[in-house]
């Protein structure tokens, strides 16, 4: 260029040219509004300067997009990494700990935590924290607090200065530097995932983006083991159900189809009553314990029958069964299913495997049909559901009359199924607790 250049940094130290200070002219070198350095020299020198900008931006623009590319990298590997664990976890504390153990490892902090909000309450429940503990833990409800903001808003937030911020709620664990996002579904949010440090951190928008991709994991991952846990406890709700009830009638009343109502309600029922005849001179043969053991064999048994048929299992008074058809839900033709299950009754006891059962446990039944009132009764404490009215009483009276293998059932069994079954009429009879006598009759099988 036939012209004297000097190139100072930003402080004025030498870094190319001639040490005279005779030049006249000084061109900044600058970068992002910054002065990073001069051109002294004469008007040619201006180009020179012009160039130097143009590299310093082309570098800058270089760095940010290796940087922007390293980041992007990043955060796709742990997506891809966190993923795959947080998949096999169905576990709601496994997950959630996963959650937080991975957060502040990518993150600089000392404390972390998974809140979810209960709907019932509209207060945070703690799944899962990191760092010390302490109590009484500072109560955090739904819109209040910096949480409890962000639950409300759906977005994430940074405060690098937590004591300044209005809506912090001071607990005894001491923090300075916060991070707190939603865990956001489909349905919205259902909780909030927080990071901080309890020493005076800045934390970045990329930690932020950091902590929003750790929170769409875990908002699927912790979904998905909550509806597990709902899933377990539904199984749970079910088995002891069937032991109850047959597996129709629980599938009818977690999933409310129908009239299935547990509430008490006047309905049309057929009611079994089967009890061994001369159990306690039985008992007296025989240790307690095995006289337990072959009544659960027995009920076993019975029982199946009874679910086998749509029947439910009211109650086991001793050695006695009280069984319903036709509640909780309505049963076509209760009457013909009462009778089929008492007749394989009769006939399965024959034929349990268990020599002393077969010789020992004769058994009589009584049923009879009509309205009752049926549903859960007793106190809050403790609810039964059964059912009540004078066709139980009915129904307990025949089987108490009945004779060994002997089914008896009311007249208004006997009219429902007549065409069905064969009968011999027993007469009328006079049974305790009623001032009209009832018309009998036997099944013969």
């Amino acid at each position: 260029m036939k012209t004297r250049i000097r190139i100072e940094d930003q402080d004025g130290s030498l870094l190319f040219g001639e040490t005279t200070e005779l030049l006249l002219e000084k061109y900044p070198v600058t970068l992002a509004e910054d002065v990073i350095g001069w051109v002294l020299g004469e008007e040619k020198a201006s180009s020179v300067a012009l160039l130097l900008n143009y590299i310093a931006s082309k570098e800058l623009q270089q760095k940010m997009l290796a940087r922007e590319t390293l980041d992007r990298y990043k955060e796709i590997n742990l997506l891809y990494n966190i993923s795959g664990r947080l998949t096999a976890c169905l576990d709601l504390k496994q997950v959630a700990n996963l959650v937080i153990d991975e957060a502040t490892r990518l993150i600089k902090a000392t404390s972390g935590s998974v809140m979810l909000v209960n709907r019932e309450t509209g207060k945070f429940e703690l799944i899962a924290a990191l760092g010390k503990e302490y109590a009484p833990k500072a109560p955090i409800e739904l819109g209040k607090g910096i949480a409890g903001n962000v639950m409300i808003t759906g977005r994430p937030e940074i405060i690098n200065n937590v004591q300044a911020d209005p809506r912090f709620v001071a607990g005894k664990n001491h923090i300075n530097s916060l991070i707190c996002a939603p865990l956001q579904t489909k349905e919205g949010a259902i909780g909030v995932i927080n990071i901080s440090n309890y020493q005076p951190v800045t934390y970045t928008a990329a930690d932020m983006k950091l902590l929003m991709a750790l929170a769409s994991q875990a908002a699927s991952a912790i979904e998905n083991a909550i509806l597990h846990e709902q899933k377990l406890k539904e199984e749970r709700i079910k088995s002891n159900l069937e032991r109850y009830v047959s597996a129709q009638v629980v599938e009818a009343i977690l999933e409310a189809k129908g009239d299935v109502s547990l509430a008490p309600a006047k309905k049309d029922i057929t009611i079994l009553f089967s009890d061994i005849r001369n159990f306690t001179t039985k008992c007296e043969e025989l240790a307690p314990e095995a006289i337990v053991e072959y009544l659960n064999v027995y009920f076993t048994h019975m029982v199946d029958v009874i679910f086998s048929h749509g029947g439910t299992v009211n109650k086991f008074v001793g050695d006695m069964i009280v069984a319903m058809f036709g509640a909780p839900s309505r049963l076509i033709h209760s009457e013909q299913e009462a009778i089929k299950t008492a007749i394989e009754m009769q006939n399965r006891i024959k034929t349990i495997p268990v020599p002393w059962i077969r010789q020992n446990f004769i058994t009589g039944i009584g049923i009879s049909c009509g309205e009752v009132v049926v549903g859960n009764v007793g106190s809050p404490q403790h609810m039964d559901y059964t059912a009540i009215g004078d066709k139980v009483n009915t129904a307990s009276r025949l089987q108490s009359m009945a004779q060994g293998e002997q089914i008896l059932v009311c007249r208004g069994v006997y009219e429902a199924t007549q065409k069905v079954f064969d009968f011999k009429e027993v007469g009328t009879v006079q049974v305790k607790g009623k001032k009209k006598p009832i018309d009998v009759f036997e099944v013969v099988y």
